[in-house]
């Protein structure tokens, strides 16, 4: 009976391994996007890192249950590591991005054990603290960090020796590109392996969990180590690209972009910090073009609508239509295969 059971969860994983079309297509058009639109290149590489910061967040929200407002935290010191490594010497993006994933996932992890003490709103308190804190602390290591002014003079050398980061934004993009893509394959691979469904069971009932031999605050504290790995990664691609780390990167507002990109995209399949992302940074350029001085009235009048709404209710609205055009196309691809009946004369009487 046992082996059945193990069968039917490995047969399930692979399933859901598997790539579908809409997955597929995304990327595609992530791709074509930095063929067709060279001139945008600049936002798109901050749709690239805004959707890997909040993809970091999704790991510990949407899988492990895990809320946080201060996720800015590991974002701003993977920038800031990033940033003083090129202008101490270490100029090779690869090795800033290491370190920041380093130095975000050491920090994740000291930080975690305090995370998994008390209630949500404990977790909220915790995590909002360490962020201001950290933020104080470069704020008033000025020699260090440039406190206000932010750390200038950060110039990270060619891109495997060869790619020059551009004032165009190509090279930025291309790369931030590629490190979300990778890191997100990574990110794909773990919630859809054994490890993934356990954090999902402690997400949904930790204690039933623990009663069949999961390690809860194991498995948790992985998580959120690899979700600070990937927001340092997120801070270093920022910090690299933009040659500018700034005191915002530890900011409140910085934590709440994250929040409102999964709440705008959905929290709970990874798709839903990119999606967001996307729709997040596509509203601000079109709403701040047409007024402004109240853009961010409208982004928050759609926040609000699609809190009243309710996700689940478009969601399902989109799946039925699809649906419904899936079975036309079948019934329509039907009809023109099968062979047309011969017509019989009907007697006379």
């Amino acid at each position: 009976m046992s082996s059945d059971i193990v069968s039917s969860v490995q047969t399930k994983l692979a399933s859901k391994s598997r790539w579908r079309i809409p997955e597929i297509a995304f990327w595609l058009i992530a791709a074509g996007a930095l063929i067709l639109l060279p001139e945008r290149h600049l936002i798109l590489n901050e749709i690239a890192i805004l959707g890997l910061f909040a993809l970091s967040l999704d790991l510990i929200l949407g899988y492990a249950g895990i809320v946080s407002l201060g996720h800015a935290a590991f974002f701003g010191l993977g920038a800031y590591m990033a940033g003083l490594l090129t202008i101490y010497g270490f100029t090779d993006p690869l090795i800033g991005l290491a370190a920041s994933a380093g130095a975000a996932a050491l920090l994740g992890f000291a930080t975690s054990f305090l995370m998994l003490r008390g209630t949500d709103l404990t977790k909220l308190m915790v995590s909002l603290g360490v962020a201001l804190v950290l933020f104080e602390i470069a704020n008033q290591t000025a020699w260090l960090t440039g406190g206000a002014d932010g750390l200038q003079g950060v110039n990270p050398g060619p891109l495997f020796g060869v790619f020059d980061f551009d004032i165009f934004g190509t090279t930025a993009c291309v790369y931030s590109f590629c490190v979300t893509f990778l890191l997100f394959l990574l990110a794909r691979r773990i919630v859809v392996s054994p490890y993934g469904l356990s954090i999902r069971s402690i997400r949904e009932n930790p204690l039933r969990a623990r009663a069949i031999g999961i390690p809860v605050n194991h498995r948790l504290v992985a998580a959120y180590t690899l979700s600070a790995a990937y927001a340092g990664v997120a801070g270093a691609l920022l910090a690299q690209t933009t040659q500018f780390v700034s005191l915002d990167v530890l900011s409140f507002n910085r934590s709440a972009e994250a929040l409102l990109v999964l709440v705008i995209g959905g929290a709970g399949y990874l798709y839903g910090g990119l999606a967001g992302a996307v729709v997040l940074k596509v509203l601000q350029e079109i709403f701040s073009a047409w007024t402004p001085q109240y853009w961010q009235f409208w982004i928050g009048l759609i926040l609000v609508i699609i809190v009243l709404i309710r996700r689940e209710r478009i969601n399902d609205a989109a799946a039925t239509m699809l649906s419904r055009w899936k079975r036309t196309a079948i019934g329509n691809a039907s009809d023109r295969a099968s062979p047309s009946r011969p017509q019989t004369a009907r007697p006379e009487v």
